[in-house]
């Protein structure tokens, strides 16, 4: 994990990552952005322009220091007074990517405010990741992440920047967390692993010194209790499901949510089998689950003054004698049957009965649920906006505020109510697929008619954007990215100030 610090001074050794952008308005004409730092930028721009540099997005370039050994300039796109702090983000996770293998870089990019500081921060630490614990011949040969992060900022002296930066580095910490979780093998994270690789988190953070509680129900104590969903999902595997939930309830609270998180630590598609090509990925399955558990950690870390409640529904979705076959019929917890017509379409079952059992909380301010949910959602949305539905237009515009302010796209989506009736099943209370067209949609209706009307719900399909499986780009590695942690922090941080 690297360690972050702020400077002020001159930088003479080691690296110096610099911002470059370019001018549309002026023949692309490139410019060095360097925030609070002095260099010499026109000889610096002699040689960028030798190389074709071009200063957009993405774009690193490394060329040998003059007082430092290295100069690095990542790309900013196009020239700005004020630069999105999305865009600092990312030039600063490019540039943290790209210098693996370097003991200390110093990050001089435009930082006019303290807001700017911590999204470089951010973006820094969070490229600076790698995931090789299962590395054998190769970890050798493989380059460390970058160690220390130095932020050269005019706000280096104010106790405001100080605690900007332990912001990002707890951000980073429990991204990485959830990164890594995603990107283990099923073979080493089923349910149970799971509960336990959590656990230990949870006390290496202090446990109930830091307000924090975990319990988990196993399989036995999910049957008498009725977890219909989490059971049927979870009855073909030889790794048994498991529900666990994360308490931080600190002397003062201002606030009360609950997160729940679909948590499939394998997805085959059970007895309605997924096509081989790409069934890979459904190690990812579980993103929503590791999501919630990094975000209540995270918060707790910071000892923010709000009760959350975090469920994770843990299930291997396996085929087997015992998996549950087509026109089954199962009983969520609380007493709903649903007519299982797809045992493909298995995250909403666990969710269901999550989302039940999250309600016996009183006076809830929200519940949010965060789910790898739909093929769907790619098809719509793409692989790097998430999807937002809600039965509560507020709550939703104060979701889509803090994503906005944390860097990651969510989008609203509707849910139509000409759809529910896709979802009526001759035999149960409902079925567990309705409507092809707009099925992320209609996923979301399923999940709404576990949801009591007064309580403020959203529902977060994170499918596409919660695994990379092509470039890195910015800050994002290939692999568990780690989306939804940073926006549902946002949501509570704001909700304190409201």
């Amino acid at each position: 994990m690297s360690s972050l610090k702020l400077t002020d001074g001159a930088v003479t050794d080691g690296v110096l990552v610099l911002g470059l952008s370019f001018n549309p308005n002026k023949g692309s004409a490139l410019s060095i952005e360097s925030g609070s730092a002095t260099v010499d930028a026109k000889t610096l721009l002699a040689q960028l322009k030798e190389l074709g540099a071009t200063g957009k997005s993405d774009e690193v370039i490394k060329i040998p220091g003059t007082r430092t050994k290295l100069i690095l300039f990542t790309g900013l796109g196009a020239t700005s007074k004020e630069y999105a702090h999305e865009t600092l983000r990312r030039a600063a996770g490019a540039a943290a990517r790209a210098l693996a293998g370097s003991s200390e870089a110093t990050f001089a990019l435009p930082a006019p405010d303290l807001a700017s500081v911590a999204a470089i921060a951010e973006g820094a630490a969070l490229g600076a990741y790698a995931f090789d614990e299962f590395r054998g011949s190769t970890k050798s040969d493989r380059k460390l992440p970058l160690a220390t992060i130095a932020i050269h900022s005019k706000f280096s002296k104010k106790v405001e920047a100080k605690h900007a930066l332990k912001r990002a580095q707890v951000i980073a910490q429990y991204t990485h967390l959830v990164r890594d979780l995603i990107n283990t093998p099923p073979s080493h994270l089923t349910p149970d692993s799971f509960t336990k690789k959590i656990s230990a988190a949870v006390k290496s953070l202090g446990g109930t010194s830091s307000s924090l509680k975990v319990s988990v129900l196993n399989e036995k104590q999910l049957k008498s209790g009725g977890f219909g969903g989490i059971i049927g999902v979870g009855q073909g595997s030889a790794n048994p499901p498991r529900l666990l939930h994360i308490k931080y309830s600190p002397k003062k609270s201002l606030r009360t949510f609950a997160f729940v998180g679909k948590g499939i630590t394998f997805d085959t598609g059970g007895l309605a089998l997924k096509p081989a090509a790409g069934m890979e990925a459904m190690k990812s399955d579980m993103s929503g689950a590791a999501a919630v558990c990094g975000a209540i950690l995270a918060i707790a870390s910071l000892k923010l003054p709000v009760t959350i409640e975090a469920w994770a529904p843990l299930a291997e979705n396996m085929v087997s004698d015992n998996a549950t076959r087509p026109s089954d019929v199962i009983t969520i917890y609380g007493g709903k049957t649903v007519e299982v017509l797809n045992p493909d379409a298995e995250g909403r079952l666990v969710l269901a009965d999550a989302i039940v059992k999250a309600q016996e909380t009183k006076s809830l301010d929200g519940l949010i649920d965060v789910a790898t949910l739909t093929g769907a959602q790619v098809v719509a949305l793409g692989t790097r906006t998430s999807a937002v539905m809600t039965n509560n237009e507020d709550f939703s515009a104060r979701f889509i505020a803090a994503a906005r302010e944390s860097g990651e796209a969510f989008w609203p989506m509707p849910l139509p109510q000409e759809l529910r009736a896709s979802l009526d099943s001759p035999v149960a209370d409902l079925a567990n697929i309705g409507e092809r067209m707009g099925g992320m949609l209609v996923a979301g209706l399923f999940l709404k008619d576990f949801i009591k009307p007064e309580v403020p719900w959203l529902h977060l399909d994170i499918a596409g954007p919660a695994y990379n499986e092509s470039a890195p780009h910015g800050y994002t590695p290939v692999g568990g990215t780690g989306v939804a942690l940073r926006t549902l922090l946002r949501l509570v941080e704001n909700s304190i100030i409201r």
